[in-house]
């Protein structure tokens, strides 16, 4: 069943230049953040660590890419950003084997033919996803130590303006999950979805792990999607308000998810909607009885719709590491606090 593309009720900015300030990332990599804030790029103590975008920009990737020194997978929906490809292509050159594997479907294929093309002359390996699924996940394995798993396209046009994250994983098994599925895929051969530490939420077939983390809230949740199209993940959502648990729900004002967030708020859900004038909404991420240091949340590629959920290639993970709640949860918040309740 096709997906909406994921710019399809985007609003359309100003370009950007794709450009980023490296060494301000760097910095922020390195220092973490002291305060969790929407504009905060938060370290974790151990193996995960979480971007907040607009703010943290995308240098930490260039710079994951220009420290590879064997082996770079790259799975993205939409790449349109020539630092990236630039990168890319350096590591190839350098003798680091890179692959990447881009989305055909759609409409897509003519988004990605230019990168395709330059990574290609650059000595990059690129695949075409099969064209009888669409390829949304976006995620990035180095070295076989390191796993991006991320909300955002490469789409550097809309940088500055969206809300996205991203998360680096460096569970062993969790990146060894990634790179398995990924060799599947752009061989196209059958893709053994393993779950590696338990964390990774693959699609086909999240619906469930989705539903029951919903499922699992006993006081609080907090909800940011791009696209609001999945019966299973809206009943979950009420069935929650109305067994008590505090559910808030935050997304870009689109009229196509007019009439879901109707029945969502008319069964206790709250509600509330950003103007294309404020940040937009693209991240897919659920908090669930998440305070500064606890609860469970899920960072990932997965739009709440049937076609994403069930059939596309998608990539995410739940996780109960306070480096992901506590920023997540901050953020969502704050976004929830400059909505409006009127839509």
């Amino acid at each position: 069943m096709p997906a909406a593309r994921c710019r399809s009720t985007r609003p359309q900015g100003r370009h950007h230049s794709p450009r980023r300030a490296i060494s301000l990332a760097l910095l922020a990599g390195l220092l973490g953040a002291l305060v969790l804030a929407p504009s905060a790029v938060v370290s974790a103590s151990g193996t995960l660590r979480t971007f907040v975008e607009p703010a943290s920009g995308y240098g930490f990737l260039d710079l994951a890419v220009d420290g590879a020194r064997r082996t770079i997978d790259l799975s993205m929906y939409e790449l349109e950003d020539s630092t990236m490809v630039s990168d890319l292509v350096a590591r190839a050159r350098a003798g680091v084997e890179v692959r990447v594997l881009l989305d055909s479907e759609y409409g897509i294929k003519s988004v990605n033919t230019p990168a395709a093309a330059a990574l290609t002359r650059g000595g990059v390996h690129v695949a075409w996803a099969p064209s009888s699924q669409i390829f949304h996940a976006k995620y990035l394995v180095i070295d076989g130590s390191s796993l991006y798993v991320g909300t955002g396209n490469f789409t550097a046009q809309y940088y500055s303006s969206t809300r996205d994250f991203w998360v680096l994983d460096r569970v062993r098994s969790d990146v060894d999950a990634a790179a398995a599925t990924f060799a599947a895929d752009f061989a196209h051969r059958g893709a053994p979805l393993s779950a590696g530490s338990g964390d990774l939420v693959w699609s086909p077939g999240s619906t469930n792990d989705l539903v029951a983390l919903i499922g699992s809230a006993r006081h609080t949740l907090l909800v940011e999607n791009e696209e609001m199209d999945s019966a299973a993940i809206e009943s979950a959502l009420q069935a929650a308000a109305r067994r008590g648990v505090d559910v808030k729900v935050v997304m870009t004002y689109s009229s196509s998810w007019h009439d879901a967030l109707t029945e969502l708020a008319a069964a206790g859900v709250h509600v509330r909607v950003l103007e294309s004038n404020q940040v937009y909404i693209h991240a897919k991420v659920i908090c669930a009885d998440c305070s500064a240091d606890a609860g469970r949340v899920f960072v990932g590629s997965e739009n709440f719709s049937t076609s994403s959920l069930d059939y596309n290639r998608e990539l995410g993970l739940i996780t109960s590491e306070g480096s992901v709640v506590g920023p997540v949860r901050s953020t969502v918040t704050s976004d929830y606090a400059a909505g409006d309740s009127n839509f």
